[in-house]
């Protein structure tokens, strides 16, 4: 499935993948069915509300499945739009768990969509950030704060993308969302064992590659970041060195169009010195400006030049240095990551 097809809201016509069409009513006074009884009559009204009213309680945690699959907020988004149309056409009678079965279709779509990918990727992109879900700095009301706290951040993203398709699943099903492995192990072609093997060995190389502990505190974050940013616009090599850890690294994804412009760099001294001489630069223009997000739970910012961002940047900050930087530098990417963001006010 492609992006064109989405989730209809309520009080639209959907049409399943038989043909039916099939109307999601926004009224109160709508009949409202229970999904059980209904389906010897065919599709009702009723049973329709009933099964769109359990899509919406499941939504938040289907996009987070996807999410951290695909590390693509745009083909997340896609693949929790077919598992609805996988929904609406299927015998809901025989559904005995709505939650267990939305997760499983979700996850096959995504595996699916990481197969598909490798074939397709026959020059795979040599430095990828996967896509940044950004929202605004503000001071978030309790229940957002523990949005913020489950977030997956760019990092560890950029650890799974590492992973063969079979190994991501298993990882992120049983380990981020504790789904047992004899329900994974269908999804993967594997026995109970053979999937426990694959979350096994994706679990080694994430926590080789994410040792330690990210700092919690959204505000120590921004403390360490801003104080970052103070010394590449200043060129103060000493106080850049301080902001980062000895093994920081930086990753710049400017995208396929501008290849030459993506980079990687390991190591303090590289690091200080690329941060030196281009956020020195660009921030002495005029008409440049950074405007401070929530980027994947953490600290990040926008840089915005001529009132348009060119850059969404997200920080993995550890014992008070920043550890990992990773922007997104491709123009359309950047464009989907901001929307709406910047009208909620920064």
């Amino acid at each position: 499935m492609t992006g064109e097809v989405s989730f209809p809201p309520p009080g639209r016509f959907a049409r399943r993948p038989g043909g039916a069409v099939l109307w999601l009513s926004s009224h109160p006074g709508a009949p409202t069915g229970h999904g059980r009884g209904h389906q010897a009559k065919g599709w009702q009204m009723g049973d329709m509300d009933w099964l769109a009213a359990r899509f919406e309680e499941h939504r938040t945690h289907l996009r987070a499945v996807a999410y951290r699959m695909l590390g693509s907020v745009a083909e997340a988004e896609d693949a929790v739009q077919d598992t609805w149309l996988r929904l609406a056409g299927s015998d809901a009678e025989a559904i005995e768990n709505v939650g267990g079965w939305l997760t499983t279709v979700v996850a096959r779509l995504c595996l699916n969509r990481l197969r598909a990918r490798n074939v397709r990727r026959e020059e795979p992109l040599e430095v990828h950030v996967p896509d940044p879900v950004v929202r605004p700095l503000r001071s978030f009301e309790p229940e957002e704060e523990a949005v913020v706290a489950d977030s997956v951040g760019l990092a560890l993203l950029v650890v799974l993308d590492t992973l063969n398709p079979a190994e991501r699943i298993a990882f992120v099903l049983h380990d981020m969302f504790d789904l047992p492995f004899d329900e994974i192990a269908p999804l993967v072609g594997r026995s109970s064992a053979g999937a426990r093997q694959l979350a096994s060995r994706a679990r080694r190389r994430v926590r080789g590659a994410a040792a330690q502990p990210t700092e919690a505190d959204l505000a120590r974050q921004r403390t360490v970041v801003d104080a970052f940013f103070a010394a590449a616009r200043a060129g103060d090599f000493e106080a850049l060195v301080a902001a980062l850890d000895p093994e920081v690294v930086l990753r710049v994804d400017a995208g396929a169009s501008t290849r030459a412009r993506s980079m990687e760099l390991h190591g303090v001294d590289a690091v200080a010195r690329q941060s030196r001489a281009g956020l020195k630069t660009w921030l002495a223009r005029p008409d440049t400006h950074l405007l401070p997000l929530v980027v994947n739970g953490g600290a990040g910012m926008a840089v915005v030049m001529e009132g348009e961002v060119v850059n969404v940047i997200g920080f993995t900050v550890v014992d008070g240095r920043i550890l990992e930087i990773d922007a997104v530098a491709d123009p359309d990417r950047v464009r989907r990551a901001v929307a709406g963001v910047l009208d909620q006010g920064a």
